[in-house]
């Protein structure tokens, strides 16, 4: 009895240590460094950029051959732009630019939190079941998210392995998981009622522990 009583006890002590090693963070934590840069589009009207965007429409066509016009109307329309001083060209030029930095950016973890054993809320998303329990998983920020909707920045998107299990009643339930925080960035593939969608994540977690948010 005494023997079974030590072993509970040394149990207990080994979780209340790893609760108070364990650092809790939120989801801004996870964010990775940003840099500013200037907007090209910010004193564009909303009529000039309606009209860029049917310039951006009409290139498509004219490259994918299904509009014999819409190459001579992209020329009228950047002819129009250039009458108010606006470069169309260097304008999609930098979109593309933009786009392609914000979606780095959206990859890049914060490095002051890899390695640290963390504890952050959040909603699972299943990937790997074992019965009624998910044993890999998506953690998200928010409720819902992935499902009919974009998905968040990778780097606000944990991969998690927990073999245990957790059972899914309810993907509207938040919880709470506990381990290493690693940064590992990977795709996923997510299987929805309406289909399947390939989800990116920068961070991976070997779970310690997953539990309930109101416990």
């Amino acid at each position: 009895m005494k023997a079974l009583l030590l072993s509970a006890a040394l149990t207990w002590t080994a979780s209340l240590g790893f609760a108070e090693q364990a650092k809790e963070i939120s989801w801004t934590d996870l964010e990775g460094p940003t840099s500013e840069f200037e907007n090209p589009f910010e004193d564009l009207t909303d009529l000039q950029m309606q009209t860029l965007a049917r310039i951006l429409r009409l290139d498509y066509l004219a490259e994918s051959e299904t509009d014999a016009n819409a190459k001579e109307d992209a020329a009228g329309l950047r002819t129009e732009l250039a009458s108010e001083g606006i470069d169309a060209d260097f304008l999609l030029a930098e979109r593309i630019r933009i786009m392609t930095k914000l979606e780095n950016e959206s990859r890049t973890p914060n490095t002051s939190v890899i390695g640290q054993t963390v504890r952050m809320p959040g909603y699972l998303l299943p990937l790997e079941m074992d019965g009624n329990l998910a044993v890999e998983f998506l953690l998200v920020p928010t409720v819902g998210a992935c499902i009919h909707t974009p998905p968040p920045p990778a780097n606000q998107i944990v991969y998690v392995r927990y073999p245990a299990g957790y059972p899914t009643e309810s993907l509207f339930t938040p919880v709470w998981i506990s381990g290493e925080l690693r940064s590992e960035f990977d795709s996923h593939s997510l299987y929805m009622v309406d289909g399947e969608a390939d989800v990116d994540a920068t961070y991976k977690m070997d779970a310690d522990s997953v539990i309930a948010y109101g416990s």
